[in-house]
């Protein structure tokens, strides 16, 4: 059975990479990597499933037109002009794409030197930054996202965006480089978690992959 089940992702993922535009990349770890903080069955769903559905449907929307050339960046920046099935579905893409590389099961990573002097200047602390993060994505209505951003001038923010939108989007307010996203839809916690969004937000922290984060800080410096 469990043979069958890798055969059949392996065709899935084959499928994808033989005829469309965008593709999920693989997980780094299993879905069982991360168990104390987010359990194995919700990320198998999560990914098989959520985020698999958004760059199917991402595809779909894009089929025939010059989208299809275009960068999912590109496609980002100029959502306002496109139709909600791009939107969402090339938000989720996004979203979820960095979601995963948000995570690991190393343990005690840690922020680079750089990015923790960054964070100290903009919020004090690195715990004032967590509770910061936390609260947006506890305050955010229904479905979304909490992020810590680099804003057009180089400085960290921290915002909260609905459904699938990002600061990437020009629709949003806060505009920005995304170099942290924290899922606060439903399906990213409430097998474990139920209705306890705030203890999903504080658990995430036991699994988040600094090194990553202080990667994509250093890129997006580098593009001010």
């Amino acid at each position: 059975m469990k043979i069958m089940k890798i055969a059949a992702l392996s065709a899935v993922f084959a499928a994808q990479f033989a005829f469309a535009q965008f593709k999920q990349t693989p997980l780094a770890y299993a879905y069982n990597a991360l168990e104390g903080s987010i359990d194995a069955q919700t990320m198998e769903i999560h990914y098989t499933k959520h985020a698999a559905g958004y760059v199917t449907n991402l595809n779909k929307a894009i089929a025939g037109t010059p989208l299809e050339k275009e960068s999912l960046n590109q496609i980002l920046g100029k959502v306002s002009t496109l139709s909600p099935a791009v939107r969402n579905n090339a938000g989720g893409h996004y979203n979820h794409e960095l979601f995963w590389t948000m995570l690991t099961p190393e343990k005690n990573t840690q922020p680079s030197a750089k990015l923790l002097k960054a964070i100290n200047e903009s919020f004090g602390s690195i715990d004032a930054m967590k509770e910061k993060i936390a609260k947006a994505g506890a305050d955010r209505f229904g479905s979304g996202w909490a992020w810590l951003s680099v804003d057009k001038n180089g400085k960290l923010f921290v915002s909260s965006t609905p459904n699938q939108d990002n600061p990437l989007m020009d629709v949003v307010e806060e505009k920005g480089t995304p170099i942290l996203g924290i899922d606060v839809w439903e399906h990213a916690y409430y097998l474990k978690y139920q209705n306890k969004r705030a203890d999903y937000l504080g658990a995430i922290w036991n699994v988040m992959n600094w090194k990553e984060v202080s990667k994509r800080y250093d890129e997006a410096l580098s593009k001010k």
